[in-house]
């Protein structure tokens, strides 16, 4: 495998599994997850709602042909993440040392490099290219 291919894995990989790991905690209604949506007012079904778009721009993100599909909606859903952290939650919440939040950031980071990188598969943009 080149050393291209690996990075392109790598991009998609680090956040599907990012996003798909917090899905547990969410469907759990682990303690962490309730208490962050009942902050935010969406609990629980927001959380329940969240955890489903999240699992479904996972597999986006994982399929080549839906990537660019999968980073734009991650690009929106980390957004509103990292707005939430920052006007409502904290960036620092339940002690997590930032965790969450540093997730957040890195995986927005990464669909941002994806939807970059496959900007001329998204309609009405590569008109533009």
């Amino acid at each position: 495998m080149t050393t291209k291919k690996i990075i392109h894995a790598v991009l998609r990989i680090v956040p599907a599994v990012i996003l798909l790991q917090t899905l547990f905690f969410k469907f759990s209604a682990a303690p962490e997850s309730v208490y962050i949506f009942e902050q935010l007012g969406l609990e629980p079904w927001g959380r329940i709602g969240l955890g489903v778009i999240e699992l479904i721009i996972a597999l986006l993100i994982l399929i080549p042909k839906t990537t660019w599909i999968g980073a734009l909606l991650g690009i929106g859903i980390m957004l509103g993440a990292l707005f939430s952290h920052l006007t409502q939650l904290g960036i620092v919440v339940q002690n997590d040392g930032g965790t969450l939040f540093i997730l957040a950031l890195v995986t927005l980071i990464f669909c941002l490099v994806l939807a970059w990188q496959r900007r001329t598969q998204i309609p009405y943009i590569k008109k533009l290219f």
